[in-house]
């Protein structure tokens, strides 16, 4: 794997297990290389800092500021950050792509879609640590995927029809280093596509000078100073990032100027 971290950001409802597959992906990230950290944003634990011993939700925007700072550090220290969170609203999974977004990483977004009622059993085989009443109320309100090109997962798990979690994940792990690979050829296409732009639109500007120059340097046609450097500006505009040779652009640019300006360049 590339040494580039980057965001998983979980999206499920309260008990669908996004911790248990958290763990397991953290477990198995760290084993499978030892250039990276992993760190799991867990907001149940930022949630027991803020209100101790209950859940309060008029202290939830606290929660969740506090997680989306958690997320930024742990990025720009080159850690790869697990955010297990409800991410339920569109809003939410944007402010945490806009945080990768800004860093330069990817954000791999994970859809925990173990069903309601199941996750309703499992919360109170844990003691209700959240109200039934909150967990439906968040699926009613559960945004869907889709809306815009960047929501979408990147993989689905319903963690109670899962056999075996630990080859889900070694599988998923595989598609990150897909994706980054991918993302990284890109990249240097596109920084090799920059370059040879930049040399190209250089060797476009000294020869239209050039030629420029030396018709304006003629008697016959110093009248049309002017013209000609307005049609120098109009041809380069419509050239730029064009791949032609120097003759191609000398050939071009003089009959550009014969046509313009009704004139013969011997």
């Amino acid at each position: 794997m590339e040494k580039k971290n980057f965001l998983v950001c979980l999206v499920g409802l309260p008990a669908s297990g996004k911790s248990t597959f958290a763990n397991k992906l953290k477990e198995l990230l760290e084993s499978k290389s030892n250039i990276f950290k992993v760190k799991i944003i867990d907001p149940d634990e930022i949630r027991e800092n803020v209100v101790p011993g209950e859940f309060n939700h008029s202290k939830e925007q606290i929660v969740r500021r506090k997680s989306l700072e958690s997320v930024r550090k742990a990025l720009e220290a080159g850690i790869i950050a697990i955010n297990d969170d409800l991410n339920y609203y569109t809003s939410m999974r944007h402010d945490l792509k806009n945080i990768a977004d800004k860093l330069g990483l990817k954000c791999f977004i994970i859809h925990i879609s173990t069903p309601l009622e199941t996750c309703i059993k499992w919360n109170e085989n844990r003691g209700k640590p959240i109200p039934n009443r909150v967990a439906i109320n968040i699926a009613k309100k559960f945004d869907d995927f889709g809306k815009y090109n960047w929501d979408i997962p990147l993989a689905n798990y319903d963690l109670s029809q899962l056999k075996d979690l630990n080859e889900s994940i070694d599988k998923l792990i595989d598609i990150f280093i897909r994706n980054l690979k991918i993302s990284e050829d890109l990249a240097k296409t596109n920084e090799f596509i920059r370059l040879s732009s930049n040399i190209n639109n250089e060797k476009l500007d000294k020869i239209t000078r050039d030629v420029a120059g030396d018709l304006i340097r003629n008697p016959n046609f110093s009248i049309l100073k002017n013209k000609i450097i307005k049609y120098r500006k109009i041809f380069v505009k419509k050239k730029l990032n064009t791949d032609l040779s120097e003759s191609e652009i000398r050939k071009k640019f003089n009959e550009y100027l014969e046509k313009n300006l009704n004139i013969k360049i011997s």
